[in-house]
């Protein structure tokens, strides 16, 4: 089985409704390690109410953080330390896609980075959004992870750039598995569409 984890250029850039595409085209377990705010409506509740498989399995976070701000400062205020040892991925014998918070160098605590959670043989997808400096941030998001060894392809969000996505892609030479347009909402019925759309490239 293929743990996927999805991580992002920034923070909202996308990457729940990537997730939830995802797991719609795998029938995969989800699992988002750290929450930091909204924990009534988390992007675990989210990513279930978009996902209509009967088969996914969606796993509890192991830090439920109540302030909405990068996990290390959120769990200062909860007066919590985040560890990595207690940081438990779930064992299934499903494809697993595991939600990163923010982009890769987002801490955890004083030492430990939303990077030190991915293991060498996840395949790794980076949801990209344009913005003025986003190819500095996806160039420089997915050279990391291809400089670590691991497997990464990219998920545009948002309207089509045709620049620089093509700038990305001759820089990286990472494979694009699709695009989610700006649509006017996301339901289930959406989320399945794509999730037909994107089967084929994962």
């Amino acid at each position: 089985m293929t743990t996927y984890f999805v991580t992002g250029i920034s923070t909202e850039v996308g990457k729940t409704i990537a997730s939830a595409i995802l797991v719609e085209a795998l029938e995969a377990d989800y699992y988002k390690p750290v929450q930091a705010g909204d924990i009534d409506n988390s992007d675990t509740h989210k990513v279930k109410r978009l996902v209509s498989n009967s088969k996914s399995v969606f796993h509890p976070n192991s830090y439920a953080l109540n302030t909405p701000m990068s996990p290390h400062a959120a769990a200062e205020i909860d007066n919590v330390s985040i560890a990595l040892k207690l940081i438990n991925v779930p064992k299934t014998k499903n494809d697993l896609v595991i939600e990163g918070a923010g982009g890769l160098l987002v801490p955890l605590n004083d030492t430990d980075t939303i990077l030190d959670l991915i293991k060498p043989d996840y395949k790794v997808i980076v949801v990209s959004r344009h913005y003025l400096g986003s190819i500095n941030h996806t160039l420089l998001t997915v050279n990391l992870l291809k400089d670590k060894g691991f497997d990464v392809s990219i998920i545009y969000s948002g309207n089509e750039h045709e620049t620089t996505e093509s700038i990305i892609e001759k820089m990286t030479g990472a494979t694009v598995i699709g695009r989610i347009e700006d649509e006017p909402y996301f339901d289930q019925n959406v989320i399945k569409e794509y999730a037909e759309k994107f089967k084929p490239n994962l």
